[in-house]
């Protein structure tokens, strides 16, 4: 590792949506020179936000209320410029009628409820009844109308829901609709001091990060069969699903990101973003 004697702490998300960034870096080696943190999205979010991890993947509105203490590796996100099958709002009524009613949310993922509450609010004037509660769609809709599933739970209901008559709206195919953008889920970002002090390692670290990924996407077929052994889905649907997702953070992407600060700050959720717009790492 180019500047420091300590290796890189990385976190990584061991869910379905990351596989493609990760496929590559056991085969390559580039995992020898990290310490490769694995947890959940939300403990990744606060352990970098708190400085007990170097670099790793975070949530958009995560990385929007901290955009001060952090540095975005470029090129690098997990999003979709259409549908992108595991973030659904599923609905037993139109969405327009959702006002005052009670709508359940089945995740913790804070950026894609924000992103159901910004559509529902903004484009349906609905302004549901949250709550939280485990994702199981079956137990959500007896307590609720509607429900936000993102993950695998979300996957499953785009095959269930409709067979039961539910509506399922695919919330960032209906972001692409509403503002004609792609929508960001997540970024990679690296802790500003780390990155200053170390930049030669936030470099290593983003360039395995990209031939891994440029690896998997090559070989997309397979790394869905392999992932099928151990994940309830056939490799076709996995397939299908890892071509719906979009690891680039490019001028589009970033006017996505953008737009969706835009979005948090007026609701008060997030501070605005400075009007040159995120920071990146020197790579």
């Amino acid at each position: 590792m180019s500047d420091s004697v300590q290796r890189p702490r990385v976190g990584h998300i061991q869910f379905l949506n990351c596989l493609p960034i990760y496929w590559g870096l056991m085969r390559s080696g580039a995992l020898l020179d990290v310490d490769l943190r694995k947890d959940t999205p939300d403990r990744l979010n606060a352990a970098l936000v708190a400085g007990d991890l170097d670099i790793g993947p975070i949530s958009l509105v995560e990385y929007l209320r901290h955009a001060d203490e952090l540095v975005l590796l470029p090129d690098l996100a997990v999003g979709s410029d259409g549908p992108v099958l595991s973030v659904n709002l599923v609905s037993t009524r139109p969405l327009a009628e959702l006002n005052g009613r009670p709508v359940a949310l089945g995740s913790t993922s804070r950026t894609g409820v924000l992103l159901a509450q910004m559509l529902l609010a903004e484009r349906y004037g609905a302004e549901p009844r949250y709550f939280r509660c485990p994702p199981d769609l079956a137990q959500m809709l007896m307590e609720a109308d509607a429900a936000v599933l993102i993950g695998d739970p979300a996957l499953r209901a785009m095959h269930e829901a409709p067979v039961h008559g539910l509506q399922v709206t695919d919330l960032a195919e209906a972001w692409k609709e509403w503002t004609g953008l792609p929508m960001v889920f997540a970024v990679w970002a690296a802790r500003r001091d780390f990155a200053e002090a170390n930049p030669g390692a936030v470099k290593d670290v983003h360039e395995a990060f990209q031939r891994s990924r440029d690896l998997c996407l090559g070989e997309l077929n397979e790394v869905a069969e392999a992932a099928a052994r151990w994940e309830p889905f056939a490799a076709e649907t996995l397939a299908t699903y890892f071509r719906a997702l979009d690891f680039s953070l490019g001028e589009r992407q970033i006017a996505g990101l953008r737009e969706f600060a835009r979005r948090a700050a007026a609701r008060g959720e997030a501070p605005a973003l400075p009007a040159a717009g995120p920071a990146f790492a020197e790579v």
